[in-house]
């Protein structure tokens, strides 16, 4: 049924639409928005012709094709409601690398129909040095390899038709930042570990740091992936080519937060032509160094309720940083009481 559900999202799309849609991302990511709040819209919506099945997570973690059709359905649901960009990713959750590390995976229930997680690297320091010992490890196997099987399946979708072909962004998986992928696999220990042991956990996050680097660089070179100095991720388009996922960053001091966590992602930004970052949590506390980094171009947060905004806001949208994907509610009320957001803030209505 692949190929059914393929050809009713070909059909669907329209050059005039999408590239419109894309200008104005591109508007938006070079400065060239002047309104309070950056909310694009497509000119037509487009409804399927067919029904599209609701497969779950876990379906979709053991069956390629279920893989693709779940990403395509996204796509199919974007052409019929809003004003986000056509993407697809290989969706594995949160442990791709740490997988390849030999964690064992925790699967979600069936019913939740979440991404999977994992549990620590049983052993504490002892095996965090035999994996140092080891080095980088091999990339396809567990869920890095099932990574590059949807990757090349989205290839050949997209050789096959036209218009997924120039419309469909495959954007990066996630790969957390080197922090998020340290705290999961050392596990809690870690906070304490780090005052202990810094050299151990400073080695550590250079082994993270070269994996995530080598790992990108063979998904990019199998996706082909654009060097135009844009990134789709999420839906959204921001500048540089990678999304940092920094949600470790809420429990460090912004003294540790320089000492442990700016030094491997200034290294990712630098090497992939900057990006974007997001965070879930309290971020206001280390936002001030974030925004140094170079190449940062965006970020993306979650619950500004545990934020100072308007140290968030002085630190990104007044120095030309985005703020993508953000609460509307909580946009149009700091737009209402007088706070310009200089034509630098996302939110999807």
């Amino acid at each position: 049924m692949l190929h059914a559900y393929l050809d009713d999202l070909e059909r669907r799309i329209d050059d005039r639409v999408e590239e419109n849609l894309f200008r104005q991302w591109q508007n938006f990511a070079d400065g060239r928005f002047s309104g309070d709040i950056f909310s694009p819209r497509r000119e037509t919506t487009s409804k399927p012709g067919i029904a599209w099945p609701p497969y779950h997570v876990n379906s979709a973690l053991e069956d390629v094709e279920t893989m693709l059709v779940q990403q395509y359905g996204v796509c199919s649901d974007l052409l019929e409601t809003n004003g986000c960009i056509l993407n697809v990713r290989a969706n594995y959750g949160t442990s791709i690398i740490p997988s390849l590390f030999g964690v064992e995976l925790f699967i979600m229930e069936e019913s939740l129909n979440t991404l999977p997680t994992n549990w620590p690297i049983a052993g504490g320091p002892d095996a965090i040095k035999a994996l140092l010992d080891r080095g980088v490890p091999d990339f396809h196997q567990s869920l890095g390899g099932k990574v590059f099987q949807a990757g090349a399946g989205f290839v050949q979708v997209a050789k096959e038709y036209p218009n997924i072909g120039r419309h469909v962004h495959i954007f990066h998986p996630d790969l957390q930042s080197p922090m998020d992928l340290c705290e999961v696999l050392w596990g809690s220990d870690l906070f304490l570990d780090i005052m202990d042991m810094p050299e151990l956990v400073k080695d550590f996050l250079e082994l993270i740091t070269e994996t995530y680097i080598c790992y990108l660089h063979e998904w990019d070179e199998l996706v082909s992936a654009p060097t135009n100095g844009y990134a789709v991720h999420w839906a959204m388009l921001h500048k540089g080519h990678i999304m940092l996922r920094d949600d470790s960053a809420m429990n460090f001091s912004p003294e540790m937060y320089r000492e442990f966590i700016m030094p491997y992602d200034r290294r990712l930004l630098e090497e992939f032509g900057g990006g974007a970052m997001h965070f879930c949590g309290k971020g206001d506390h280390y936002i001030a160094d974030a925004v140094t980094l170079p190449g940062l171009s965006a970020i993306n947060m979650s619950q500004p309720e545990f934020n100072d905004m308007e140290v968030i806001y002085r630190n990104t949208v007044d120095n030309d940083i985005r703020i993508l994907g953000f609460n509307p509610q909580v946009a149009r009320e700091a737009v209402a009481a007088g706070r310009s957001m200089h034509g630098n803030m996302h939110c999807s209505e």
